[in-house]
């Protein structure tokens, strides 16, 4: 039952946004593998007209507050684009969602929980997934597994608590989202080194290196192929031409020609792997401000990032090779050249694939076959309204 001192109300205002965002440093303040996010970024994110996604969604946010005290945020929000898929895939009509979710007791979280419901059955929801923050391209579930080390850049960190509460507020899990990592600085086993060789003496091959200078025309690509290759994969929601601009320019500055790969096969691209270095690693010092020092730090950083961890954000085979032998052979072959690429030039040790749905055969048996093991999963919750 909710205290009668808790009260939770819509944010209202530039000051009540500021505190949606501030709050998460009083959740995580004392939690070593929180990496603070850009505060400014975060303001952009849930800001329409500076969000691409609002030409596509409405949302509402909410805050939890007790004896003045904020105890609690949440958003409840509607993909319009999300309706129109096939129910299925897990999303379609009906289905609303909340995110951005952060609590200091569970009588807040439930209540919070219960207010986003109340403004998606207000809409005409009929069934919440969450926590997806915003979008299902960004953020998207619960960490419920791997507390104990940070997140890679674009990746979400939760407490544990969570899990729990979520499930008390009549949540049951819809998937689960994996990483996987792996020490690349050994060689992969002989089997995969004697298919890439393979693959290597194929004059119907070619892994090429993307071009930065042609970025419009290479992120074209990439689309293209990502759009045929998860298409029919659980959760898929169109990137709108919008979201690609917006995305290609707040990534511009950690995207590596070293780091991306496209495979074409008798000259049609028909895969590719792309791999950022961990900017989270350059953030975590900067507690979330580029003022004073901060923008500085992080500049000189991007000259020539040198990192430990590298994160594999997104990788597709076009649908009609998928369940070829040819569609590992591109995805092995694609993973070594990056790999020697991040130690060679950015000094990464480490690796970390995802995330991965967990009924997703193929990438689940690539990773397994690269000797890397699941680290993080991120559960996305169900509940009908």
């Amino acid at each position: 039952m909710t205290p009668q001192d808790l009260v939770i109300s819509p944010v209202s205002g530039k000051a009540d946004l500021k505190a949606f965002v501030d709050f998460a440093w009083e959740v995580y303040k004392d939690d070593p593998n929180w990496v603070p996010p850009l505060k400014a970024e975060t303001l952009d994110l849930l800001t329409p007209g500076k969000n691409p996604f609002f030409e596509h969604a409405e949302a509402q946010y909410f805050l939890a507050r007790r004896g003045g005290r904020i105890t609690g945020r949440i958003s409840a929000h509607i993909d319009r684009l999300a309706l129109t898929m096939s129910p299925e895939q897990g999303m379609g009509p009906g289905t609303g969602f909340w995110g951005m979710f952060d609590a200091l007791d569970e009588a807040s979280a439930a209540a919070l929980i219960a207010a986003a419901e109340g403004w998606l059955k207000a809409k005409g929801m009929t069934r919440a997934l969450g926590p997806v923050s915003l979008s299902i391209w960004e953020e998207p579930g619960l960490l419920t597994l791997g507390h104990d080390h940070p997140p890679t850049v674009m990746m979400g960190h939760h407490l544990p608590q969570y899990e729990g509460w979520v499930k008390t507020a009549g949540y049951a899990p819809a998937k689960e989202l994996r990483t996987y990592e792996l020490d690349i600085t050994t060689g992969f086993p002989p089997l995969i080194q004697r298919i890439i060789q393979s693959g290597e003496k194929s004059d119907r091959i070619r892994i090429r290196r993307v071009d930065k200078s042609k970025f419009d025309r290479e992120a074209a690509i990439i689309l293209g192929i990502l759009n045929d290759a998860w298409g029919d994969n659980w959760g898929f929601v169109p990137i709108t031409d919008a979201e690609v601009a917006h995305t290609g320019k707040k990534l511009k500055p950690i995207v590596f020609e070293d780091l991306i790969r496209i495979a074409e096969l008798d000259g049609e691209p028909v895969a590719f792997m792309m791999t950022l270095p961990d900017l989270n690693e350059a953030l975590m010092p900067l507690n979330g401000a580029l003022f004073p020092f901060g923008w500085a730090k992080l500049l000189w950083w991007l000259r020539k990032p040198q990192v430990r961890t590298m994160r594999v954000p997104l990788m597709g085979v076009v649908k009609r090779l998928q369940a070829s032998r040819m569609a590992s052979q591109l995805a092995f072959m694609m993973i070594e050249y990056i790999r020697r690429d991040a130690i060679t030039k950015f000094g990464a040790t480490r690796g970390e694939i995802g995330w991965v749905l967990d009924d997703n055969q193929g990438m689940n048996a690539i990773a397994e076959a690269i000797n890397s093991t699941v680290n993080k999963i991120y559960t996305v919750y169900e509940k009908g309204l």
